[in-house]
Order: C-alpha cells, then structure tokens, then sequence
C-alpha cells in the first residue's frame, strides 16, 4: 500500500532586519532585557541562530537596534509651532514610550547607544528651543532639566515593585503602622494620595513637566531685548 505524501510544510515567514528586530523588542518587552539572547530571539523567529547574523551583527547590534525602535516611537517638536506646548507633547510621549519599554532606560544610558533615531530626538528638541529663541547656553540647561525630568522620573516609576491596584490597600496597612501625633504631615500626605487613587487627570509627571516649563518660559523672557 501506497504511502500518502507527508504534507508540504508551510512556507515560514522569510526575515528581515526589522523582523528580527521587533521580534527582539516584543521579547524584552515580554520577558525583560536580561532574557534576550540570540538563541531565545531564535526560537521566537522558528529559526536557527545563524540565520540571524544575516540581519543582525550580534547581540549588542540588537540591543542597539531595538532601542532605536522604542526612541522612533517618541512624537518629536514639530517645526515653526509653539515651542512650550510642542516640548510637553514630546515629553509626555517620551515618559509614555519608556514606560511601555521599561528596560529602554538602562540600555539608553550608555554612552554608545546613540543611534540615528537618538540624535533626531536630540536635535529636535534643541532646535525647538532655538528657534524659540533660548541662547545656546540656555538651550543647552533647558535640555538637560527636561531630559533629567524625562529619564528620572520615567526610571523611579518604572522601579516601584508596586501595582496601581495595590496602591489603597499599601497606604491603608503603612497609617495602621504610624503615629498621627509623631508624623503629622506624612499622614497627611498619604491621605491624599488616598483621596487622589483612580482621578482622572494628569499626575506628577506632568505637573513637574509644567514646573519646569513655566520656569524655561521665565528664562527665555528675560533673554529677549
């Protein structure tokens, strides 16, 4: 008796750069930075690690790669616009775009992942501050007080071991453990972010994002002649 012919097997998705590289951000992302390797990153494609080096030179080309794929995301400062309202904008995608991609911050401080996607970002958000008519000099601190505000805010939120749900019950168990009459003010403190739980509304990224804004726009008028 005559066998039947095995079923052909289905035709696998043909790779590419970019698909090698979103399949590495989609596993960071998945199951953290420290869990991507070139062998895991092959088996998520369905293929052989040395498939891979056709698109990618190594590990470090990949972590470069998908960093520049999270920065990509980021809304850059729009030319000929107003450059308060254009900064916030792509502040708060900043902040937004590495909370999706928690481990992006620690791959980005390093002074060797500076792609093409981090220098566009860079020198958007210097030139909306020229052209907004800051000096060099002031351009200069203004980026640095956003970028500071950008990468450590985004670092200490994306560090808490804590889940927003869990947020009540937290502040409720550390009052049982304080004295009101010892520590006044940070019972009161955390009352109100009791009062505050579940509001709709910008938060604290956004309110010291104002801060810093308001201050550049004091900067920028005492530059004026």
């Amino acid at each position: 008796m005559t066998r039947p012919a095995d079923p052909s097997p289905r035709p696998r998705t043909s790779l590419s750069r970019d698909r090698v590289l979103r399949a590495a951000l989609a596993l960071a992302d998945r199951d953290g930075i420290e869990s991507l390797s070139m062998r895991k990153l092959a088996e998520e494609l369905g293929t052989k690690v040395m498939s891979l080096y056709y698109y990618v030179a190594n590990k470090d080309d990949v972590l470069g790669g998908i960093l520049e794929l999270v920065i990509g995301e980021i809304e850059l400062p729009p030319e000929n616009t107003d450059w308060k309202a254009a900064l916030r904008r792509s502040a708060i995608s900043a902040h937004e775009a590495l909370l999706r991609h928690r481990w992006a911050l620690g791959v980005m401080m390093s002074p060797s992942r500076v792609g093409p996607a981090r220098l566009r970002y860079m020198d958007s958000l210097l030139r909306c501050l020229r052209e907004a008519g800051f000096s060099a000099y002031a351009a200069h601190r203004a980026y640095h007080a956003l970028e500071g505000h950008i990468t450590g805010f985004t670092l200490w939120q994306a560090s808490l071991p804590i889940r927003k749900a869990d947020v009540p019950n937290l502040v409720a168990n550390f009052l049982e453990r304080i004295s009101v009459d010892k520590y006044p003010y940070i019972v009161e403190h955390m009352q109100v972010h009791l009062a505050l739980f579940g509001q709709e509304g910008e938060g604290d990224f956004e309110f010291g994002l104002d801060l810093i804004l308001d201050g550049l726009e004091r900067i920028r008028e005492l530059e004026q002649p």
